[in-house]
């Protein structure tokens, strides 16, 4: 009953950690723009929190006797559980203010209380159980693997079962319920423990002559380990940042890509500090050095060209790098007299990583050179041998290094090769000559460091870049070409967000998605009787491109949430589509949806919705509630039109959806066929109130009524998936 009553309590109190991480993030994505930097944000405060939680965990255990530690944390539970039931506090950010300070105060002012009692909790009852003279009570670690399987299980049920089946109020009234629980549990736990917890821990707990139990370290724990469990804590950290990063740059950020990296990063603790793990921490060591290759791979060769392929592998690389650096911890595990100070030194590490992705690497690069700099870093989170190597053993590593390294650029480069005949290369390379890597860390990482520094040497050297720049809502550059005349380009991540011609004459030609003989050319010739007087709102800046449409005696209203793609719209050494609008135009700082629920004195003959972060649209913007909020600001005869060319996701069957929910007539567009340089094929839905309000999109041929999917619901601020509109191709 002991057991049960303290692997229950543990297991609830990480389960409502994890939980509330997506819902709050959840809860405050729309307040700034979809951006993929919110949940690094998040990230770095629940680290920091984790911290907090475990210094307060470890000087209440080295301080205080178990009774009296008990009745302090039941009443630091009590006091943090003013601050529930969980939700937004304070204003929504100004436009163009900096966000992380803001966003780390209302977390600190919603969620900071609860979730560093929360965070304390498990090591309190790994310490409770240890004075519990229960047979496995010298060896709690056990209770950790329970705690880790909680927080896993919590973060793959919010996509799974709770975002989809209830609203946000309903979500946090959950967790309030649970937290109770858990608090009657916690109750329990302590009476259990209470009559054989009167004496002081210094006096109850002996460190015994040997380790307990095979594989523990020495009672004695020097600064130099200490040091090691930093920096294998850190590893994993940062790199479960920079996948997250990676693969919402370009899909989006949302919870579902938020929990998948987490889950199983916190998947690799409960496997390592299990009484029996069940992977052998030897078969994860053996596979490190090919999971770092195939990451390297992917990273060189590009984007995610095949999210369905390259994500799950960089999710596979990020678990085997964990289950090696983690599995090294437990096997440095130190005696349970140093239990809370060991998961002290633990969190310091994991706050280091979050540092360090959500706080320098912004700052520092113009690119997201964390991820491959934390894979080279990964290289040493690995058992060292035993012996110091001879001089012929390194010549021998060098060599292997070498040819490595030459034959994974060679795989990289080549854009000509089969992808069978790729596909066979690469394993055969990876499996050959990253396993005799693997027993000398340092010219592995050397072998990794050197592949990444030649692909980042090419980016960072690229002809023509006039800007490269990072903030927090994503990265971009500038770029000129000098084929046929001259063109700037501007790419967000890895997508193309516009491009304008230096010649003279076409200088405020509208390109790439925005052509006039493309679908929306086609949507302005619906809209032309009203040419001159219209009021126009286009929701995502870019270049300005579509400003090239804009008449003298028109209203345009830009809304743009990034500064720092308003500063290059605006300045002509970049693009001048905005400087020769002939139209009155102004950029409204700020997410679009708050910022145009505020206008309530304002009304558009057409909305443009054209909002993309890299190639991820910021999913609040597609929802019936941001709808309802369109159609607020929609004049008599309006149209509302939405952008949905995507690389991975049809959100062709969520805008049908919205339109069939609200009774809206709609249309939808591709084109063109025929394309020149900087002309890109896209895809555009139109919506009115009536069908007349459509005027010519009804008659033309091209122009079809968006299909409808089964499974595909009407997405809400509490509802969406990506699942079900996913491109699998």
């Amino acid at each position: 009953m002991l057991l049960a009553a303290y692997t229950a309590a543990v297991f609830l109190s990480a389960f409502l950690l994890f939980l509330v991480q997506p819902l709050f993030g959840k809860m405050v994505l729309p307040l700034l723009g979809g951006s993929p930097a919110v949940w690094n944000t998040c990230m770095l405060f629940f680290q920091a929190a984790l911290l907090g939680g475990y210094l307060y965990a470890h000087l209440t255990s080295s301080r205080l006797t178990v009774r009296r530690q008990a009745v302090v944390h039941l009443a630091a539970l009590a006091l943090a559980a003013l601050a529930l039931p969980v939700g937004l506090r304070g204003a929504a950010p100004e436009g163009g203010a900096a966000p992380i300070p803001w966003l780390l105060g209302v977390m600190a002012v919603t969620v900071g209380a609860p979730f560093l009692v929360l965070s304390g909790t498990g090591p309190i009852l790994q310490r409770w159980f240890s004075r519990s003279g229960h047979p496995q009570a010298s060896d709690p670690y056990h209770l950790y693997a329970a705690s880790n399987l909680g927080s896993a299980l919590a973060l793959l049920a919010y996509p799974a079962l709770l975002e989809p089946r209830m609203r946000l109020a309903g979500q946090s009234a959950a967790w309030t319920a649970g937290y109770a629980v858990l608090a009657l549990l916690l109750a329990g736990c302590a009476a259990l423990v209470w009559r054989r917890a009167d004496s002081p821990v210094s006096a109850a707990v002996q460190v015994p002559a040997e380790p307990v139990e095979p594989g523990e370290a020495a009672a004695r724990v020097t600064a130099w380990e200490r040091l090691v469990w930093v920096g294998l804590a850190f590893v994993p950290s940062s790199l479960l940042l920079g996948v997250t990063t990676f693969i919402t740059t370009d899909l989006s950020p949302v919870p579902l890509l938020w929990v998948l990296p987490l889950a199983l990063y916190l998947l690799s603790f409960t496997f390592v500090f299990a009484r029996r793990p069940p992977i052998p921490h030897a078969w994860m060591v053996a596979l490190h050095p090919s999971a770092i290759a195939v990451a390297v791979l992917l990273l060189a060769s590009g984007y995610v060209k095949k999210p369905g392929v390259a994500v799950p592998m960089h999710l596979l690389a990020l678990f085997v790098i964990a289950m090696a650096a983690h599995g090294e911890l437990a096997r440095r595990r130190p005696h349970v007299r140093y239990l809370t100070e060991f998961y002290l030194w633990i969190s310091v590490g994991g706050v280091l990583g979050g540092v360090f992705n959500a706080l320098v690497a912004p700052v520092v690069f113009s690119q997201i050179w964390e991820y491959p700099i934390i894979l080279t870093l990964a290289c040493l989170a690995r058992p060292w041998p035993a012996q110091r190597l001879r001089w012929r053993d390194h010549a021998a590593f060098a060599v292997r290094a070498a040819a490595f390294a030459w034959g994974l650029l060679y795989l990289a480069d080549d854009d000509t090769m089969r992808p069978w005949l790729f596909l066979l290369l690469a394993v055969v390379l990876i499996n050959l000559l990253s396993p005799l890597l693997g027993r000398a860390p340092l010219w592995l990482a050397a072998c990794i460091g050197t592949v990444l520094l030649v692909r980042a040497w090419a980016v960072v050297n690229e002809e023509g870049v006039l800007l490269a720049e990072r903030t927090f809502f994503g990265r971009y550059k500038v770029v000129e070409y000098q084929h046929e005349g001259g063109f700037h380009v501007l790419r967000h991540g890895s997508t193309l967000h516009g491009a304008q011609s230096l010649v003279g004459w076409r200088r405020r030609e509208p390109l790439t998605y925005y052509l006039m003989h493309g679908p929306l050319g086609k949507v302005f010739a619906a809209t032309a009787d009203r040419a001159g007087s219209r009021r126009v709102a286009v929701v995502g800046l870019g270049t300005g491109t579509t400003a090239a449409y804009a008449r003298q005696g028109e209203e345009w209203t830009f809304y743009e949430i990034d500064p720092g793609i308003e500063r290059i719209a605006r300045d002509t050494a970049y693009f001048t589509y905005l400087a020769d609008s002939p139209a009155r135009t102004r950029v409204v700082l700020g997410d679009a949806r708050l910022s145009l629920a505020r206008e309530t004195g304002r009304t558009y003959d057409l909305i443009l919705l054209d909002a993309f972060s890299s190639d991820a649209i910021p999913v609040h913007l597609v929802t019936r509630e941001a709808l309802d909020t369109y159609l607020a600001r929609l004049a008599p005869r309006g149209l509302v039109v939405f952008h949905v060319s995507n690389r991975y996701l049809d959100l062709e069957p969520v805008v049908a959806a919205l339109a069939k929910d609200r009774g809206l007539a709609a249309r939808a567009g591709v084109g063109p066929r025929d394309r020149r340089t900087y002309e890109s094929t896209s895809t555009w839905i139109a919506l009115a109130r009536t069908e007349a309000d459509l005027g010519p999109l009804t008659a033309d041929a091209n122009w079809w009524t968006p299909r409808l999917r089964p499974g595909v619901e009407p997405w809400t601020d509490d509802y969406s998936s990506l699942l079900t509109v996913f491109d699998w191709r």
